[in-house]
């Protein structure tokens, strides 16, 4: 199944083939690669309006993941797991205030938003659950960067 990417954000340059790549590679070490997943990348005006609309939140985040296999209509299509969407505005901010590039950064939200969409979670849980979401996503990045994750 394809990854679907779109940049509604102009502002910041994203190598969208670089990101798919990487993507594709998590997928794949997670067992999803015939999944389809939209990843969406916007600004921090955008995901703010996401936040407010969907989470009661009024304030940007760095990403979103929204199931499709969760709720009344999770079996629609089981071939489709969901939507990310990431804001480069708070991805910038967030790579150059942990010393790593932009793509290493959207690396690790793309890892953070799939592993959502399959599942785990990091809010409300106990905190072996939120330990577990916590491990895999550092084996994920340390897989695709090389880089040590505390």
């Amino acid at each position: 199944m394809p990854i679907l990417i779109d940049n509604r954000q102009k502002r910041i340059r994203v190598d969208r083939k670089r990101v798919r790549q990487k993507m594709h590679a998590v997928m794949k070490h997670l067992g999803c690669v015939d999944k389809l997943v939209s990843l969406t990348f916007v600004d921090d005006s955008q995901i703010r309006e996401l936040n407010l609309r969907f989470l009661n939140r009024d304030y940007p985040t760095n990403v979103l993941a929204f199931s499709l296999a969760e709720g009344e209509f999770g079996d629609i299509n089981p071939g489709a797991i969901g939507d990310i969407v990431i804001s480069v505005d708070t991805a910038l901010r967030d790579a150059k205030m942990s010393g790593i590039g932009l793509d290493d950064e959207l690396a690790f939200l793309v890892i953070h938003g799939l592993l959502h969409l399959l599942g785990y979670d990091h809010e409300n849980v106990s905190t072996a659950r939120k330990r577990e979401m916590q491990v895999k996503q550092m084996e994920l990045f340390y897989m695709l960067t090389g880089y040590q994750v505390e």
